[in-house]
Formats: structure tokens, C-alpha cells, sequence
């Protein structure tokens, strides 16, 4: 299903779900950042739901991540505070991480390909932007992401979206675009 027409990037809650037909494979993502064969196999073949509570709290953006993976397989929430202040994070399936997020106009990302294919009302209010990395000394590993979300059309409907742009442990860059059908409000 569409994402509502009214819906923008100032508030992307909701209920979603991942289009793999629609989503670039990202298993030699998962690959380069250490997740192991079995985990990536499990990725690959259960559906991710995501429930997003996007809000404002004292005068903060705040965005809730609940993301499941089909048949049991397990869950973890993540909350991203848009302020561009790192962050140190236990991730359940990449390890040690440090992150940061922020609402970004276009034009001060430094990626093309996180700037491309936005509609009118994305680049009005900007996307969200996040970037994180391997906390090497913790994990051993070495990698970076940078990803955009927002709304965009996609063979003729509004999806929510994500760029990914990742850098692996020795330069590897790999582009993937990730597909989210709406299921409707939290």
C-alpha cells in the first residue's frame, strides 16, 4: 500500500513492511560487516516489519525503530535522536557501533546517491540522515553506512524508502535502495 499523500518526512510513523522485490540484495553488506552466513541466510529469507514513531519531545526529533523479522526470528528497537551527536550502540546483529542522525536538506549531504530520486516534498523538508560505523577497537571490523530515508515514488506509488551508501573494510562501495510498503498508522 501507498504512503498517504499527506505524509512527509516531517513524520514518518507507521506500520511498514520490506518490498525485497523492490530492495537492492544487501547481503555483501551484511556480508563485509561481519554477520555471519547463517544470520544473513535468515535475513534473506524472513520479511522485516518496522513500526516507526516519529515524534518531538522537548523541542527534539526523536525516531523509534521497532523492526521484527517474520517467523520468530527476532526483534530489536532502535531510537535515533536528530541531533548529529554520536552515539554508542550494542547492535543485536552488527556488534559495536557509533552512530548519528540528523534531518538534512539535500544539498549538504556530500553523496550523490543519497540525494537522488527525492520527490518535491523531500527536498522541501529535508531527509533523514544517518551515519554510522564500525566501533573497530570494540568489534575488529572495519565499515561505514550512510543512509537516507524518506518518501519517494516507486513504479507510480509513495513508498518509504532508504539510500544506503557503505563503504566496506577495504574502500568496497556498495549502493542499495531499500523499499518499505505502508501497512498504515501506529
Amino acid at each position: 500500500m501507498a504512503v498517504p499523500a499527506e505524509m512527509t518526512t516531517l513524520n514518518i510513523s507507521g506500520k511498514y513492511y520490506q518490498n525485497k522485490a523492490q530492495s537492492d540484495d544487501t547481503d555483501e553488506i551484511l556480508r563485509l560487516q561481519g554477520v555471519s552466513w547463517m544470520t544473513r541466510t535468515i535475513i534473506r529469507n524472513a520479511t522485516l516489519y518496522l513500526t516507526i514513531n516519529h515524534r518531538t519531545e522537548d523541542g527534539v526529533e526523536l525516531i523509534t525503530v521497532d523492526q521484527v523479522l517474520s517467523g520468530g526470528v527476532g526483534s530489536s528497537t532502535e531510537t535515533r535522536t536528530l541531533d548529529w551527536s554520536e552515539r554508542e550502540v550494542d547492535d543485536k546483529v552488527y556488534g559495536p557501533i557509533v552512530t548519528k542522525t540528523r534531518r538534512a536538506k539535500l544539498d549538504e549531504l556530500d553523496r550523490d546517491y543519497l540525494k537522488e530520486d527525492w520527490p518535491e516534498d523531500v527536498k522541501e523538508h529535508g531527509v533523514i540522515h544517518t551515519s554510522g560505523h564500525s566501533d573497530t577497537p570494540k568489534s575488529g571490523r572495519t565499515w561505514i553506512a550512510e543512509m537516507t530515508w524518506g518518501i519517494q515514488d516507486i513504479e507510480g506509488e509513495r513508498k518509504y524508502t532508504r539510500h544506503v551508501y557503505f563503504i566496506g573494510p577495504e574502500g568496497q562501495e556498495i549502493k542499495a535502495r531499500l523499499v518499505y510498503e505502508y501497512q498504515g498508522p501506529i
